[in-house]
């Protein structure tokens, strides 16, 4: 299904061929990827957990994000409230609107399950822009504290500033 289209982006669900090329990508811009992650996100798509989403730059893959209708994580996990799922842009298109419109397409499907979205944020420098993105859109931390490896982060506990340390943010949609 396509879910937006103009004259250099489209967005639209999730294909068996995204996976690889987004893979080899982001491989290509020096992360530690696996093609894995993309088919548990078609599996999920397939069994109506989430819409799974890519954005096309002038016809090549250029990012992705997903929609969990029921997230069943972070702070408001099993209550009905839809999460936005690994989101990204890969570097080579950045700057060019592709992420806000997979925000705008994310957040419009979420709308269709509950008038609050949520999301997870690391708080590493590379989720910089994530960060002041998201803040910009009108997402405010739901108070938890911070979330380490799908847990609550307890005060003054040991953790990693990896991709598992996360902030959980939440949105009013209307």
């Amino acid at each position: 299904m396509v879910y937006y289209k103009d004259e250099k982006i489209q967005i639209r669900d999730m294909v068996q061929s995204d996976g690889q090329i987004i893979t080899c990508e982001e491989i290509a811009q020096g992360w530690n990827q696996t093609i894995e992650k993309y088919e548990m996100r078609l599996q999920h798509q397939a069994a109506g957990k989430c819409v799974a989403l890519v954005a096309e730059y002038k016809g090549n893959v250029a990012g992705y994000i997903n929609v969990y209708a029921n997230s069943e994580n972070g702070p408001f996990a099993n209550q009905g409230y839809p999460e936005i799922v690994d989101f990204g842009v890969l570097e080579k298109y950045r700057n060019k609107g592709i992420g806000s419109k997979l925000m705008d397409i994310a957040e419009k499907i979420a709308l269709d399950y509950s008038d609050i979205v949520y999301l997870g944020v690391g708080l590493n420098s590379g989720y910089g822009s994530a960060q002041r993105m998201y803040v910009k859109r009108g997402y405010i931390p739901d108070g938890s504290g911070v979330w380490y490896r799908d847990k609550v982060c307890p005060q003054y506990a040991d953790c990693c500033n990896d991709d598992d340390l996360v902030l959980y943010l939440s949105k009013v949609l209307r």
